[in-house]
């Protein structure tokens, strides 16, 4: 017997989990019901729970490379044989 539950999930965090589960053969219901009997045959949850401490340059290089990820006007290499002649090139 199932019970429906309704969650509140931020759109982005919900788009890119819906899909990691997608490539890993999973829709969010059974991704959550995973996640649920996981805590339950742990006794809490799965996984460590802390804040990240980063130093401020750390941050700041994680903030560029979103960037940089995002910007569809920034080269980008298939292969590192392509990247190391771009390289070359300069």
């Amino acid at each position: 017997m199932t019970s429906p539950t309704q969650v509140r999930i931020d759109s982005e965090i919900k788009r890119q989990a819906t899909e990691l589960f997608s490539t890993l053969g999973l829709d969010m219901s059974s991704a959550v019901n995973l996640f649920l009997y996981q805590c339950v045959l742990r006794g809490g949850l799965p996984f460590s729970v802390e804040i990240p401490k980063y130093n401020k340059e750390t941050l700041n290089a994680m903030a560029e490379a979103i960037r940089i990820s995002n910007d569809d006007s920034v080269k980008g290499y298939t292969s590192m044989n392509e990247l190391k002649r771009s390289l070359m090139e300069k």
